[in-house]
């Protein structure tokens, strides 16, 4: 009795969380970390998919320079300095990623044009806009994915602007319901991993 009483209880808590979260919960999932401000800016590469399905932007504070955090963005990628994630969830997918702790001279070179693999099956994500120490815009190869980080300098350190813009203009409605309870919330926790990832290297790399 008792533990039909607490499964009872947890898919009850499921559920009124499921319900509740286009309402409550989706804005401060999809702007982690950012500023209103932040939130509704014009950033660089929203001009490559100008009405996306679904948009993200989610923000932390480096306590270091750009100059500092560009050398990790830029390294990026399967095979390359991974996604300063949960790798063990990124390979399940086989996606290859092992997120490096050091600055590794041999991909700092990068150029508009060049790819950023993500995983031998996933997408490849080509560069758009390279602006060092200010703004890295990449784009999947079937153009319906638009990933910029920007770097804001602020007194003490640094806003690192991480947006994406995902078009997903044939799905299902079941498709598009599972993407918002499912994917969305699992992306904020992997950029989370990111952001925080990203800002612990620099920060430690700076001291």
């Amino acid at each position: 009795m008792r533990t039909a009483k607490i499964a009872g209880l947890a898919m009850g808590g499921t559920v009124a969380a499921v319900a509740s979260y286009p309402l409550l919960w989706r804005e401060w999932c999809l702007t982690w970390g950012a500023t209103e401000e932040e939130a509704r800016a014009t950033l660089p590469g929203d001009d490559l998919l100008r009405q996306p399905d679904l948009m993200t932007t989610r923000a932390i504070t480096v306590a270091a320079s750009p100059g500092r955090i560009w050398p990790w963005l830029v390294q990026m990628g399967s095979g390359r300095g991974g996604a300063y994630t949960y790798d063990w969830i990124e390979n399940l997918f086989g996606l290859n990623m092992h997120s490096a702790d050091e600055i590794l001279p041999q991909f700092q070179d990068l150029h508009v044009g060049d790819v950023l693999p993500v995983g031998e099956g996933g997408p490849k994500l080509l560069v758009e806009i390279l602006e060092p120490d200010h703004a890295l815009v990449l784009r999947s190869d079937d153009m319906r994915w638009v990933w910029a980080f920007v770097l804001h300098e602020i007194p003490g350190g640094t806003r690192l602007i991480s947006r994406n813009r995902i078009a997903v203009p044939d799905a299902s409605l079941l498709v598009r319901w599972f993407n918002q309870l499912v994917m969305e919330p699992g992306s904020l926790v992997m950029e989370q991993k990111m952001l925080r990832g990203i800002k612990q290297r620099a920060e430690r790399h700076l001291r």
